[in-house]
C-alpha cells in the first residue's frame, strides 16, 4: 500500500526581477512518471482541466479526484487542488523572493517532500506548481496520489467497531492509538506541526478494518500538509493546537470513549521525555476543544461537531 517515493524534476532559475513582475514565471515540480499520464503541454492547462468527480470549490480554490491514463493502459488517480485567484502581495512577494514556496500548491509540495524525507507516511505527491503573472498575480495546484482503498478514520474507526468482536475491537484500538500517538509525538519532536489534525485527515486501509494487523508502523497516513508549521516561537501554543483539533475531531465518534482518549495521552507522553508543563497543556487542550466544539455547533445551527 506504500506508495513509491516521488523523484523531483528540475526546476528552472527564476531570472531576473524585471523579468518576473513584469512576465512571470513558473516553478513546476514533478514525480518522473507524471508527464506520460498528464501528457505534453499538461502544464499550460493544469489550471482549466474539468475535473468533475467528487469537486469542490471554495474561494477561488478547487479540489477534485483526477483520473489519468498513460500509453499501455496505466491509470493514475489524483486528488488535484488548486489555487485559482492568490492575494496578490503573495505574488509580488514571490518574486521578489523567487527562492521560497509563497503559493500554497508549491508549500505544500515542499511539506509532503520534507515529511517523506523523515519518515512519516503520506501520499505521494506528484505534481506542484507555482504560477506567477505579470505584476504579481498568482495561482498554484498540486496533485496527489489518491490512496486506494483506504478511510479516513472517522470512518474506519466505526467500520472496525461493527466487522470486529469487541475483544478485538479493544486490541485493535490499542494498536491504532500507540501508533497515532507514536506518529504525532514524532512530529512535535522535529519542531513540526500540523495545524489541520483532525480524525479525517488520517487514513489506514479498509482492509484493516477487517482484522486486527499485527503490526501497525507505518499503516497510518496523514494529509493535508499545506498549514504545516515549524515556529520557532510559542511552539506550545502550535502543540495545543494540534492536540486539540485532534481532541475536537473525536467527540461523537462511535467507538471512541475517554479512555481511547487517555490511552493516547500516555502513548504521547511516554514516547519521548515527559511533556513540560503537562497539566497545563492537557487543560489548555480541552479548552480548546471546548472552543472548537462550541463554533461548529454554533455554525452548524446547533448540530454536534
Amino acid at each position: 500500500m506504500t506508495p513509491p517515493a516521488p523523484t523531483a524534476m528540475p526546476t528552472p532559475a527564476p531570472g531576473g526581477l524585471w523579468r518576473r513582475l513584469t512576465r512571470g514565471r513558473r516553478v513546476i515540480h514533478r514525480a518522473a512518471d507524471w508527464d506520460a499520464f498528464a501528457g505534453p503541454g499538461w502544464a499550460d492547462r493544469i489550471m482549466t482541466e474539468s475535473v468533475t468527480d467528487r469537486y469542490h470549490a471554495k474561494q477561488g480554490r478547487s479540489i477534485g479526484r483526477w483520473t489519468l491514463t498513460a500509453p499501455g493502459g496505466r491509470t493514475l488517480a489524483v486528488y488535484l487542488k488548486r489555487h485559482h485567484v492568490l492575494p496578490r502581495w503573495r505574488g509580488l512577494l514571490a518574486a521578489l523572493f523567487p527562492r521560497r514556496a509563497w503559493s500554497p500548491g508549491l508549500a505544500e509540495w515542499e511539506h509532503l517532500e520534507w515529511a517523506r524525507a523523515n519518515g512519516f507516511p503520506v501520499p505521494r505527491a506528484v505534481a506542484a506548481g507555482e504560477l506567477l503573472g505579470p505584476w504579481g498575480k498568482l495561482q498554484s495546484f498540486l496533485a496527489v496520489e489518491e490512496l486506494t482503498n483506504a478511510l479516513p478514520l472517522h470512518e474506519a474507526i466505526p467500520l472496525a467497531q461493527r466487522r470486529l468482536s469487541p475483544a478485538d475491537f479493544l486490541r485493535w484500538k490499542r494498536g491504532l492509538v500507540a501508533e497515532l500517538a507514536g506518529l504525532i509525538q514524532a512530529l512535535h519532536a522535529h519542531g513540526a506541526f500540523h495545524q489541520d489534525l483532525y480524525l479525517c485527515h488520517i487514513y489506514i486501509p479498509d482492509e484493516d478494518t477487517r482484522r486486527v494487523p499485527e503490526a501497525w508502523p507505518g499503516r497510518a497516513w496523514m494529509i493535508d500538509f499545506h498549514r504545516l508549521a515549524f515556529p520557532w516561537m510559542l511552539p506550545p501554543a502550535a502543540r495545543v493546537k494540534d492536540l486539540a483539533q485532534l481532541l475536537f475531531s473525536t467527540y461523537g465518534v462511535p467507538g471512541i470513549t475517554d479512555r481511547d482518549r487517555m490511552r493516547f495521552w500516555r502513548f504521547y507522553e511516554g514516547r519521548g521525555r515527559r511533556v513540560p508543563y503537562r497539566v497545563v497543556l492537557q487543560r489548555a487542550i480541552r479548552l480548546k476543544a471546548g472552543r472548537y466544539a462550541a463554533h461548529n455547533a454554533k455554525t452548524a445551527g446547533g448540530g454536534g461537531g
